[in-house]
């Protein structure tokens, strides 16, 4: 393994770890109906599960309310079950072949438990960023024993694996604290 392909590797392996930070922060309610939060909801669909928004649409025609209108019409029920299965504290009404869901204003209580939720997903994410650039030191590390590649190439490789560590700490940090601000607004 050359410099540029682990240096490569790494990066990937960071951005899949900000991917799914990204997707798990889309799905914390605020106050506000965003179509996000019931996308990865799993509904039994023929025997299997799939994702809400690969059965319906769903559509935000009120600041707090959302519209799913199902692809089927006959998976209304099941499509409530799983949204109330979900745990997010929403209650779907069915009106005919769509349901509607009213979002509710969040306590102070719930906002702060949201809140903390955001900052522990950031602290899993740090740790998966983290493992990838262990991954790749031992890897440079390896390099270095084999002695194919010169000191100070090794040298600048950790450099910049550490570099990019940094960046996508950074990163974490600001889109946390973005959508902490964002549950925290009334």
């Amino acid at each position: 393994m050359d410099p540029d392909t682990i240096l490569l590797e790494t990066e990937e392996s960071m951005t899949k770890a900000m991917d799914h930070l990204k997707r798990e922060l889309k799905g914390f309610r605020t106050g506000r109906a965003s179509p996000a939060i019931l996308e990865m909801v799993r509904v039994e669909y023929y025997g299997s599960q799939s994702d809400l928004k690969s059965i319906a649409s769903i559509s935000v025609p009120e600041p707090t309310q959302l519209l799913i209108k199902p692809f089927d019409a006959t998976t209304v029920g099941e499509i409530k079950k799983a949204i109330e299965a979900s745990g997010l504290g929403l209650n779907p009404m069915t009106e005919g072949k769509q349901l509607r869901v009213n979002i509710p204003p969040l306590s102070g209580e719930r906002r702060k438990q949201l809140s903390a939720l955001c900052k522990k997903h950031a602290e899993e994410t740090k740790v998966s960023l983290r493992n990838a650039r262990r991954d790749a030191n031992k890897h440079t590390d390896q390099l270095k024993a084999a002695g194919h590649v010169a000191e100070d190439e090794i040298e600048t490789l950790k450099t910049e694996i550490q570099e990019l560590l940094k960046k996508y700490e950074t990163e974490v940090d600001t889109l946390v604290t973005a959508k902490q601000k964002e549950i925290e607004t009334v």
